[in-house]
């Protein structure tokens, strides 16, 4: 089954209890978390995810998008998120493998993100050790962006490993989300889709939850 990640990056911050609780049909919540340092942005941090969980039973899908992940990676765990993704530019692979063993050591989901410049051979020193792997087909640090379709090759590409060697493990998708291209990213081999605007900015968000789920 398609899952689906609606990002609360295009939710209304002023409102964001009754915001999550729109997407209630949602299999996960995404949190971005930006410091400003490794994106040209900041958004938020351990207080809000912390306020947040006692809103929703969805797992929180927690993706940060900081320098040195590590240092961070067992407080949102504490602080209420179920899984936890680290970019691999963000660290050395000896402290990402760490940060791995500290999540899993509190009970909670591990992965690993590549930005669009990233080949998908940067996931093999992780990809028997997350039980997520995230491609991003956008620049993170913005919501908003147009899909980058060159990206769909590292998807199959991602996929025919993750087959091979830990087929457990869940492929995200996360930029440029939408009704016109889910499907590609499907095709390719992606199971869990994350959209901000596309479900945030539609009339009837539980149908647009159902129509990028297929």
């Amino acid at each position: 089954m398609i899952k689906i990640s609606p990002s609360i990056l295009s939710a209304d911050f002023a409102n964001l209890e009754r915001d999550i609780r729109k997407i209630s049909t949602a299999d996960y919540v995404h949190v971005d978390v930006m410091d400003g340092v490794f994106v040209p942005n900041i958004s938020i941090g351990l207080p809000v995810v912390k306020a947040i969980r006692p809103v929703t039973q969805q797992p929180l899908d927690v993706h940060l998008m900081i320098v040195e992940p590590g240092r961070y990676a067992g407080r949102f765990c504490d602080a209420g998120a179920d899984i936890v993704t680290m970019h691999v530019e963000a660290d050395t692979e000896e402290n990402l493998l760490a940060a791995i063993e500290v999540i899993h050591a509190k009970g909670k989901r591990a992965g690993v993100v590549l930005k669009p410049a990233t080949p998908a051979s940067a996931v093999l020193p992780y990809l028997e050790r997350v039980e997520l792997i995230l491609v991003m087909t956008v620049e993170p640090g913005f919501g908003g962006q147009s899909f980058m379709a060159g990206q769909l090759d590292k998807i199959r590409a991602i996929r025919a490993l993750i087959e091979e060697r830990n087929p457990a493990c869940e492929l995200e998708v996360d930029g440029g989300i939408g009704p016109d291209t889910c499907r590609a990213c499907v095709d390719a081999g992606a199971n869990v889709l994350v959209a901000g605007s596309a479900v945030y900015g539609a009339e009837d968000i539980p149908a647009r939850i159902q129509l990028l789920r297929g």
